[in-house]
């Protein structure tokens, strides 16, 4: 079937939208991450002098960068609306995220909602595959301190000991506050034929929306990250011990992902913006960690029923486009997130203006040193 002239053009627009934008992501990273880098090579001996602020201002430079992947989904019509617990409530205290992964979207996603929780963005911690270390942003998150987690069964021992490691090492030095991870390990697309199978095998629910979440890193973090007696066991480990201000871990956020017709938005689609634009929906609901059992047997059962309950509440919302009300209440109420233009533009410029001083500075040095 021919193409009309009026889809050609539409072709044409979304080509050349398409390439603009790749073109501006590309000098975006050329410009933000170097700077990112060179602001933290030069903060150095604060970091000797008074650690607490250094990080501080790392954690605002890394809030900045995070907005501005959050801006190229932002200006493509990529725009989050929010259920169920206001998590703002919380954005002071420590907690951690369990999140269902669909896409690499997910992280921009998350990029995006949580830029207007407080200070949270530039206190967070994020668990990752251990592929995202070999992107561009990889230098970025190596330096905040986030885990590259390896996924599959010949690693995974060895890898919750790095994880428990890294926490002890890095979580409260850095006065990080949230730490987020998805516990399915995988893509939902990769990962559901392995998961049913293992259900149908063990006699769990047949699922469709999530998988089956894996024990092990929620099982660290919380061993590691809960203050004493705080979920009935004397666990927290020395970095809580160390830290003796601290509460520890306090909440645990059930946080789930929803695409309009199951359609996650991937990397690609958030860089390219060549799909509509899409409303993402986002759902929490928040658990005090005194309620999550420590055993691995129950805290396994805890988190299988959290994961019940996110194909319920992902059922419910592909029939009807909304998440379900609250247990008790008769309407759900949702909050459209929203970002400042003007707050996105200020950030990009500082950004290509940190780019063309740290130019400018190499240009100078280069001609007095030859």
């Amino acid at each position: 079937m021919a193409m009309t002239l009026e889809q050609a053009q539409r072709v044409g627009y979304t080509c050349l939208k398409a390439l603009l934008r790749f073109a501006f992501m590309v000098a975006n990273n050329l410009v933000a991450i170097p700077s990112y880098v060179l602001y933290l090579i030069m903060l150095q001996p604060l970091r000797i002098l008074d650690s607490k602020s250094f990080w501080y201002i790392e954690g605002v430079l890394f809030k900045w960068l995070l907005a501005m992947v959050a801006s190229w989904g932002w200006w493509a019509g990529y725009t989050v609306v929010e259920w169920g617990d206001d998590v703002k409530a919380v954005s002071e205290d420590e907690a951690m995220v369990l999140v269902n992964h669909q896409a690499t979207g997910d992280v921009c996603t998350l990029m995006m909602c949580l830029q207007d929780k407080g200070t949270v963005v530039r206190q967070m911690m994020w668990l990752m595959d251990h592929i995202f270390k070999y992107t561009n942003f990889g230098i970025v998150s190596l330096i905040h301190g986030d885990f590259f987690i390896r996924q599959g069964r010949t690693h995974r021992d060895q890898q919750l000991v790095l994880l428990k490691d890294h926490l002890e090492k890095y979580y409260r030095s850095r006065n990080r506050k949230w730490i987020v991870l998805f516990p399915e390990g995988g893509f939902l697309r990769k990962r559901r034929e392995t998961s049913q199978a293992f259900a149908k095998k063990n006699n769990l629910p047949f699922l469709k929306h999530v998988t089956l979440p894996r024990l092990g890193a929620t099982q660290v973090i919380l061993k590691t990250l809960v203050a004493p007696q705080e979920n009935g066991t004397p666990s927290g480990g020395d970095a809580v011990r160390k830290e003796s201000k601290s509460k520890g871990l306090q909440w645990v956020i059930d946080t789930t992902i929803a695409y309009p017709k199951a359609e996650p938005i991937d990397i690609q689609t958030w860089i390219l913006g060549y799909r509509q634009p899409t409303v993402t929906h986002v759902h929490y609901r928040i658990f005090p960690v005194k309620d999550v059992p420590a055993e691995p047997e129950a805290l396994t059962n805890w988190l299988y029923q959290r994961f019940i309950e996110k194909e319920d509440l992902l059922t419910h919302f592909y029939e009807t486009g909304a998440f379900p009300p609250p247990q008790g209440q008769t309407k759900a109420i949702s909050r459209e997130m929203t970002l400042s233009n003007l707050w996105l533009v200020a950030i990009q410029s500082l950004a290509f203006l940190s780019g063309g001083m740290w130019y400018c500075l190499f240009q100078y040095l280069y001609h007095c040193l030859f």
